[in-house]
């Protein structure tokens, strides 16, 4: 069994890989202006290079988990990493559009390896004593990287020049290189033919689906459009899984969806998520466009979310241990909706103090709440199951990112039809609708909370445990 200190420090190998992924996904998009300029293309066509990202990191995660067991997970951990960092390198001396839409493409599939198997990698065999701790570590990524990626990205475009949004991945992919041939151990396990008819219908299905609604989020495509890719999607889904539940050796199975506490957290855990999605969407929008805040005066203040989520990671442990997870999850779920409620309240008289204090509280909210749901998820999984209750907690995690930002711009549209005004140029009032809209989303997710026992997920909780051996 390895020792706590590497089961830490893989912890944070992989962490630091799923951050660098993660980032990539937003750090570009207030760069965008700036690489269209050198592109000589408008910069509503860079957005091409977000949606190709998503889109390919989305059409690879089915494939994750079999690869993973076919060549083993250090290698494919290692070689993702690779992908990943040459896919920056071609990214930053990208000379035009179809060059760097390409590069975003290759780099998307090196992420789509590096989530799911660097997380497989430390909850495979990891006792369940450690779960609570180790799964605080690899959830911070997942809460910082989209609040933390936007104000990045401006930064190095103004300051700097936008190519060091995708150079600085070469230190830190070597770094990672290096740590994963010392730490990680190379499991491998007996796999099957290969699902080709699985991999093609839940990969075209989920690529399919996050492009339709990409297009719904972006104000300058066609709608129409985005809902027969949305449609088609889902209809590829619904036959991958009945495709999945009949076929001998499936890329992929459900069996992960028998054990309550994993299937109440991707239920509720999904509808929450696209709840805390929105905010990095919706909260820098409302002060730039709804009361005249400036970009970096914007992006400074939203990291008082970030703020908040690393300052309650000390006292995490101890809270789950103390309440259990039904209660925190219940009482944490009507916190953030709350805080939906506050920042629909918000005037223009509104200090930025005040608007801090909300962002802070609502980033403590949300660090406590993902880090419950991720543990209590994995909490009853035995080892061999492992596989595919990760990659399908994968795959319902990369929809939920793109959805969360997609529910926010229909609800933004639904606003601007109460009030009469245009979408395009919303006022506050449509994001006070909006946020309450989204108040509502959040409280709707602790439904699932609710249907938990009080002992649930006790397995990883020591002093939960103690209290009842004594």
């Amino acid at each position: 069994m390895r020792s706590f200190s590497r089961d830490t420090a893989t912890a944070l190998l992989v962490a630091g890989a799923l951050f660098m992924e993660i980032l990539d996904a937003t750090v570009i998009t207030t760069a965008l202006p700036v690489i269209a300029a050198d592109f000589g293309v408008p910069a509503t066509q860079l957005s091409i290079g977000v949606s190709a990202y998503l889109v390919a990191v989305t059409f690879f995660i089915p494939l994750s988990g079999y690869v993973a067991d076919k060549f083993g997970a250090r290698n494919v951990f290692m070689a993702a990493i690779v992908i990943f960092v040459v896919a920056s390198i071609l990214c930053g001396i990208s000379t035009n559009l179809t060059s760097f839409t390409l590069s975003r493409i290759m780099q998307g599939i090196g992420g789509a390896l590096m989530v799911p198997v660097g997380r497989l990698v430390v909850l495979r065999d990891l006792p369940k004593e450690k779960l609570v701790k180790t799964v605080a570590i690899i959830t911070w990524p997942a809460l910082s990287a989209p609040i933390l990626g936007p104000v990045l990205g401006g930064w190095i475009a103004t300051h700097l020049s936008w190519q060091w949004i995708f150079f600085m991945n070469v230190p830190l992919g070597i770094f990672a290189l290096i740590a994963s041939a010392y730490l990680l151990e190379n499991f491998t396990a007996n796999v099957g033919k290969f699902d080709v008819v699985g991999f093609l219908l839940t990969g075209i299905g989920f690529a399919s689906f996050m492009a339709g609604i990409e297009l719904f989020a972006g104000h300058n495509t066609s709608t129409l459009l985005g809902a027969v890719m949305t449609v088609f999607g889902l209809l590829l889904l619904l036959t991958a899984v009945f495709h999945i539940r009949r076929a001998d050796k499936p890329l992929f199975s459900f069996e992960a969806m028998q054990f309550r506490t994993f299937r109440l957290s991707m239920y509720g855990g999904s509808v929450v998520r696209i709840a805390l999605g929105s905010a990095p969407f919706l909260v820098p929008l409302m002060l730039q466009l709804g009361m005249g805040y400036s970009p970096v005066e914007a992006g400074t203040l939203l990291l008082w979310l970030f703020v908040g989520n690393i300052a309650i990671k000390p006292a995490t442990t101890w809270i789950m241990n103390t309440f259990g997870f039904k209660r925190v999850l219940i009482a944490n779920g009507i916190m953030i909706s709350l805080g939906f409620v506050a920042l629909s309240l918000i005037t223009q008289q509104s200090s930025s103090f005040i608007i801090a204090v909300i962002l802070f509280v609502s980033g403590v909210n949300r660090s406590m709440h993902l880090t419950l749901l991720n543990t209590i998820a994995f909490a009853d999984v035995p080892k061999d199951k492992m596989r595919d209750a990760n990659t399908l907690g994968a795959i319902l995690m990369q929809m939920n990112r793109g959805m969360g930002i997609t529910i926010s711009a229909l609800m933004l549209a639904v606003a601007s039809l109460m009030v009469g005004n245009s979408s395009s140029d919303p006022s506050l009032i449509n994001f006070k609708i909006a946020m309450a809209m989204m108040a509502v989303v959040a409280l709707l997710s602790i439904t699932d909370s609710l249907m938990l026992s009080k002992t649930d997920g006790d397995s990883v909780l020591k002093k939960r445990l103690k209290k009842q051996v004594s």
